[in-house]
């Protein structure tokens, strides 16, 4: 009777698996036919992808320690925990979580992209540059005499940008 219940877990547990790599390649092929519709940078696409393959497996990993009899309440208070320190930790840096909520923002939901020429419009001194790249916590960008410029991100959206598309 064990080896029948031990010989269902495993199976199940490949099921969970094999679900989920099916999954993570049909977001994946989805994600690349969005990118060609849109016209995202790839780089974008690659960071959505990364961020939903990882939280594919973390479900993955809670399905099957739920399936193997770990104690629900042990795994949901350690995740708790974890997610509340984190939270704190976030919550003390506000800065740096302003910064990637507005990376966020700029990856799916603003008009300027890698290769486009911005300004960004201040009183006594505009900055203009060729945006080389967009991560989490800046914005990099590339002027005309050659030097690199990094701006936080919220910094981007908080000012008024000029920019020309790249054709």
């Amino acid at each position: 009777m064990e080896f029948e219940i031990s010989n269902y877990k495993i199976i199940l547990s490949v099921a969970i698996v094999l679900i989920a790599i099916f999954t993570r390649f049909v977001i994946s092929n989805s994600l690349k036919k969005i990118q060609q519709q849109f016209g995202f940078h790839k780089a974008r696409i690659i960071i959505i992808n990364k961020i939903i393959t990882i939280l594919i497996y973390i479900t993955v990993i809670v399905f099957v320690l739920f399936l193997w009899g770990v104690n629900e309440k042990q795994l949901l208070l350690a995740i708790s925990s974890f997610l509340t320190i984190l939270g704190i930790a976030f919550f003390a840096q506000w800065s740096i979580l302003s910064n990637i909520t507005a990376g966020i923002i700029l990856y799916i939901n603003y008009p300027v992209k890698i290769g486009d020429t911005i300004t960004i419009l201040e009183k006594d001194n505009n900055i203009t540059g060729e945006i080389l790249n967009i991560g989490a916590f800046f914005i990099t960008l590339k002027t005309k005499d050659a030097n690199l410029i990094t701006l936080p991100n919220a910094v981007i959206l908080q000012k008024n940008i000029q920019y020309k598309p790249r054709l």
